[in-house]
């Protein structure tokens, strides 16, 4: 009798520590590293000029549930574009157990970003409000503080620069590779 009321107990006593850790969680705050790789068009109202690029980042944010808001730096890095970026980024996830898709925007700015033609001189941009938006899914690690996300962006920015009197468009596609860790 006394080892099956010590059992109750224990189990009980175990259950409660786990639901009262847990009710207390009601976010994750985040950091990380961003790597992605694609290309970008450069679109003067006539034409398309195509490149490829890369870009790099890093984050912070916070993760709710069924939301992720993060802010975000990117160094996007072609062979005539230097453009440096922040964005406050919103996600709507689906709350499922180790894969998690998500769709998510975001909008911000660039900033000492230059143009940088092959034979014609450097162009700084003047700071414009760029738009993305990125589709992808979470890899939850269980025991691991790390979330590894594999995404989708696109990335618009009217009016980046004006060259001949022709104001010319950005739009920037890739795919990237997110790890964060879990504070």
């Amino acid at each position: 009798m006394k080892a099956k009321t010590l059992g109750i107990l224990t189990a009980t006593s175990i259950m409660f520590g786990i639901g009262n850790a847990n009710a207390n969680i009601l976010f994750d705050i985040y950091m990380g590293g961003t790597y992605g790789i694609g290309g970008y068009s450069l679109y003067d109202g006539d034409d398309y000029t195509s490149k490829s690029s890369q870009s790099y980042g890093a984050v912070l944010g916070m993760d709710i549930p069924m939301f992720r808001i993060e802010l975000e730096y990117n160094y996007l890095d072609t062979d005539e574009l230097k453009l440096n970026t922040g964005f406050v980024n919103g996600y709507f996830k689906l709350p499922t157990p180790v894969l998690t898709p998500y769709i998510g925007a975001g909008i911000g700015m660039n900033f000492s970003s230059k143009y940088e033609p092959k034979y014609l001189s450097s162009i700084d941009l003047d700071d414009n409000i760029l738009y993305q938006g990125m589709l992808g899914a979470t890899l939850n690690i269980p025991v691991l503080p790390f979330k590894v996300d594999v995404e989708g962006r696109v990335i618009y920015a009217d009016k980046l620069l004006e060259y001949a009197n022709q104001d010319i468009d950005l739009i920037q596609y890739e795919g990237r590779i997110k790890l964060r860790y879990i504070f």
